[in-house]
């Protein structure tokens, strides 16, 4: 039964994910992947708040932890996008690029679950 919930919340991410990208790809240049980093950030928003909400303020059914955390983060944020987009920009030569993307990714990603914690602590 478990791996129903984390089979629901990982249709849930991985729709969103596509919806998302897609999305931010039709208004932004794909020169750089911003669909990408802005997907990163807010799923690591989205886990930090989970997480802490659940464990320190609310007594939820650890099943929701099954759907939101390892489903629906899992599937939305794209860890493995992120580093395939960054050796890209490197194989193109674009070392700027890269750099930004690694520093603003690991970097804004980190601030995003520090937010969300403090979001759910601050509830």
């Amino acid at each position: 039964m478990n791996y129903l919930w984390i089979a629901l919340g990982a249709v849930v991410g991985a729709s969103a994910r596509y919806f998302l990208s897609t999305q931010i790809a039709r208004h932004f240049s794909t020169t750089f992947p911003y669909g990408t980093l802005l997907i990163n950030i807010t799923g690591s928003l989205v886990l930090g708040f989970f997480l802490v909400y659940s464990t320190e303020r609310v007594l939820l059914d650890p099943r929701w932890r099954l759907l939101v955390a390892i489903g629906f983060c899992g599937s939305y944020t794209t860890f493995s996008s992120y580093a395939f987009e960054s050796f890209a920009l490197m194989e193109q030569g674009q070392w700027l690029l890269t750099g930004i993307n690694v520093v603003a990714s690991n970097g804004l990603c980190l601030a995003a679950v520090v937010a969300g914690a403090a979001l759910a602590r601050g509830l």
